[in-house]
């Protein structure tokens, strides 16, 4: 179970858009007046020390540096502390900060990410170095076998294996389909949900499809996707089509910086 916590009414605002996705407990500060179902608190430090070993996941929508204080005399080691992820509240960056890989705060961040419209921060090395993302779309019903075949395929068709990729990506219009999200599942990666109006103001140089226009009124899916869902992207695999699925694959150069 995940615990939100956070202080003011932006931040109050950020947590309902988090409580309408994933069932959470919330928590707000006693300063502002809490609604039925939502409980209050005085201190955070004596909150986060009485949730610390209750809950799986604390999502803290508040500055890192009043999270990192509130933790600090909790943390114990990363098999048994709770995942923590720190989002501030204009849901700019949900960052990944306890507990990342063995406790699971770095596929909490991409949730939270995903329902807030935040960018997922990630900082642990296996999958910092880690530089492709799979962007999918596909026509309803596709299977999870289906999908994972294509996924597989296209990446061999470049010659990159799965262990560069960091996440698959799609528009929120497939954020539902059980095929996907099965696949992300068994391919053990995150799937970033990319908002249509994003795709649709991005002005990207993307390959368009009249059928996906007529059908989710976008005008691509995996090629937006792929780009949108990491820092200096490129396609290194333009949109293919694989019966009914699509894939394209692009590669972050952050390194061009040094």
């Amino acid at each position: 179970m995940v615990a939100v916590i956070t202080f003011s009414p932006e931040g109050f605002k950020v947590m309902q858009r988090i409580a309408a996705g994933m069932e959470v407990d919330q928590y707000l500060h006693q300063g502002v007046a809490a609604p039925s179902g939502v409980h209050s608190f005085e201190r955070v430090y004596d909150l986060t020390e009485e949730l610390f070993s209750r809950y799986s996941g604390l999502v803290f929508i508040a500055p890192c540096g009043v999270v990192v204080r509130a933790i600090a005399p909790l943390v114990k080691h990363k098999l048994g502390d709770p995942a923590v992820v720190c989002l501030d509240v204009g849901a700019r960056y949900a960052i990944s900060l306890l507990s990342g890989h063995e406790g699971g705060a770095n596929r909490l961040a991409n949730d939270i990410a995903n329902l807030t419209g935040a960018e997922p921060v990630v900082s642990t090395t296996t999958e910092a170095v880690k530089d492709l993302v799979v962007g999918v779309g596909c026509r309803k019903g596709k299977s999870a076998t289906e999908i994972r075949a294509a996924i597989m395929t296209a990446m061999k068709l470049i010659g990159v294996g799965l262990d560069q990729v960091r996440c698959l990506a799609t528009a929120d219009v497939k954020q539902s389909e059980a095929g996907l999200l099965q696949a992300a599942e068994e391919l053990e990666l995150p799937l970033r949900i990319i908002d249509s109006e994003l795709i649709r103001m991005s002005h990207l140089t993307c390959e368009s499809s009249d059928f996906v226009q007529q059908q989710v009124n976008l005008p691509a899916v995996a090629e937006p996707a792929a780009l949108l869902s990491g820092r200096r992207t490129s396609l290194i695999l333009k949109k293919t089509a694989f019966n009914g699925i699509t894939i394209a694959i692009a590669k972050e150069n952050c390194s061009s910086l040094a």
